[in-house]
């Protein structure tokens, strides 16, 4: 009965979409700090109302790219960065066939789909001009800055307590690891700003007041991962800035591969086993802290035992891996009961708390190097955008996206939060945002020498 009504509707919604794509992209922007979890069924949860939008300009892009294949510009389809991603979409595709669980892992496919067509494609037609870059920094900040805002004043009635930050975020984010990744990763967007704004501008002020006001929100998330984040991204800054990071990415993979190779050898990840009694959470966030290093805090032990789970799961499918979304279904039978915690019956269904080797269990090894190779060309290429461009405005936000993209990386070793509307859309914009600057430094290339 409703076929009627969708035959009459369908292409009014097109056409409105098609003829308003910015206004919808726009609208996707200021959503994302302020978007909410909803589970449909156990299994199936979106973040309402951006995933809706993302999901409606998808499908949009798609059937115009069909109708006019030139649409598209031949800099993203041509372009490296863009084919490795595609190699990588393609061989989750093949990950799905062998998935222990197909149909988990086809709306995994889904989902990582209409998130990375708007944010890496749109930009390269939306986001040509610099008063189109500021505005989209603008949608970005404003909504993130109300978020803050009332955060802390819900949280001063639990007088800045860390077991109060739990009751303050809902319900734009689940948890306080989530908002704090994403305020570190947008704070460094306003510094972005405040950079490239005019000692004179009147509106300067107002930008310190919210950096003031932003990484005062981050000292009370309470998130350890988001505060070593910030640090790593400012030595990301740096290494960008002196043009070593293809150094320092190789040192970094050979580090965790010795580290990897130390822990097998003779089973010496036994020695951090932890004491059942004493992992507890705990309420005070010194103690937090002190049982941080101590290996007492209830977290960390948690993370041994998925993490040890997880690296026997890449060991046992090391090819096409269980299939994205497989985790939770598979990683019991794979534990090591003496990593055990109280927590680890795990009613939350949370995954392996670092995305890396998530990938490597549920896509395989070959998804996980794919994966790596795509990142760590996304952050060189920064580092030769910084470098090369000759527009301060564009070489800022080459170095931003750098920053950017180490902080992501950092959260992401202790967590897995790409695959968040929070995280991920930041993760494939800046993937979008990459592919534009290289347009914008083959332009400076080719203009003339003299007018």
């Amino acid at each position: 009965m409703l076929l009627p009504f969708v035959w009459v509707i369908a292409p009014p919604l097109f056409q409105y979409t098609v003829t308003n794509t910015s206004w919808l992209f726009t609208a996707i922007l200021i959503l994302l700090p302020l978007s909410a979890e909803f589970n449909v069924t156990d299994s199936l949860g979106l973040d309402l109302p951006d995933e809706i939008l993302l999901m409606l300009l998808t499908g949009t892009c798609i059937i115009k790219w069909i109708h006019q294949p030139n649409w598209i510009p031949a800099s993203l389809t041509k372009h490296p960065l863009f084919l490795l991603l595609f190699l990588y979409l393609i061989w989750i595709a093949v990950c799905c066939i062998y998935s222990t669980n197909p149909l988990l892992s086809v709306k995994f496919l889904l989902a990582k789909t209409w998130y990375i067509f708007p944010f890496v494609l749109l930009p390269q037609l939306l986001l040509r001009s610099k008063t189109a870059i500021k505005k989209m920094a603008l949608c970005l900040l404003l909504p993130m800055g109300f978020v803050v805002a009332q955060s802390l004043m819900r949280h001063s009635f639990y007088h800045f307590s860390f077991e109060g930050v739990k009751e303050i975020l809902s319900p734009f984010f689940r948890n306080h690891v989530i908002y704090s990744a994403m305020l570190v990763c947008l704070l460094t967007v306003l510094w972005c700003v405040i950079k490239l704004t005019p000692k004179a501008n009147p509106y300067l002020k107002w930008l310190y007041i919210a950096m003031v006001l932003g990484l005062t929100g981050l000292l009370f998330s309470y998130s350890r991962g988001a505060w070593v984040a910030m640090i790593f991204g400012i030595a990301g800054g740096v290494i960008i800035y002196k043009k070593i990071a293809g150094r320092i990415l190789l040192l970094a993979i050979l580090t965790i591969t010795i580290s990897i190779g130390w822990l097998s050898y003779n089973n010496h990840y036994l020695r951090f086993v932890p004491d059942y009694n004493h992992t507890i959470f705990h309420k005070d966030f010194g103690e937090h802290l002190e049982a941080t290093v101590t290996l007492k805090d209830v977290s960390d032990a948690e993370r041994f035992y998925r993490w040890i789970a997880g690296a026997k799961m890449v060991a046992s499918k090391p090819i096409t891996g269980f299939g994205p979304n497989n985790f939770y279904d598979n990683y019991k039978g794979y534990t090591a009961g003496v990593f055990k915690t109280w927590v680890s019956n795990n009613p939350d269904h949370s995954s392996v708390h670092n995305y890396f080797l998530l990938t490597a269990l549920e896509q395989g090894i070959p998804g996980l190097v794919l994966f790596l190779v795509l990142f760590g060309a996304m952050l060189l290429y920064t580092q030769k955008l910084y470098h090369q461009l000759k527009d301060r405005f564009y070489k800022m936000i080459a170095l931003t996206v750098g920053v950017l993209l180490v902080m992501i990386a950092t959260v992401n070793f202790l967590s897995d939060l790409v695959e968040t509307d929070k995280i991920g859309s930041l993760f494939w914009l800046s993937l979008g945002m990459i592919i534009l600057l290289d347009e914008k430094l083959r332009e400076e290339n080719s203009e003339p020498l003299t007018k």
